[in-house]
């Protein structure tokens, strides 16, 4: 398939209860994207495919946590997992760093 000069596709995928949101839309769990090859923040991705951002806990974007306002670029495999994490996972993977910084952002956007 070729796309419009200046875009490219993200691959998506939705983890936990998230997925009732795709079911909500007869959405499959692991969709692409079309998006601009100036990329998109994550909160934008979530919400153009429905899915409240507030509800998302962790991004992996090409397997590593980012924060929910990092951008994504056509080409990256993002991943959007629900709040519920376990404690020391939370730790593990960056995802209690990156939601200190998000809500360090969404404060100051207040």
């Amino acid at each position: 398939m070729d796309l419009p000069k200046g875009q490219g596709s993200v691959e998506i995928h939705i983890f936990g209860f998230l997925r009732r949101f795709m079911d909500e839309q007869s959405q499959p769990y692991t969709l692409e994207k079309t998006i601009s090859d100036k990329g998109i923040s994550a909160h934008s991705l979530a919400s153009e495919i429905l899915i409240p951002p507030e509800k998302v806990e962790a991004v992996f974007r090409n397997g590593r946590v980012v924060n929910i306002y990092d951008p994504v670029f056509p080409g990256d495999r993002v991943s959007f997992f629900p709040q519920g994490t376990p404690g020391p996972y939370r730790v593990f993977l960056g995802i209690a760093r990156e939601n200190r910084k998000r809500a360090r952002r969404e404060k100051d956007n207040v």
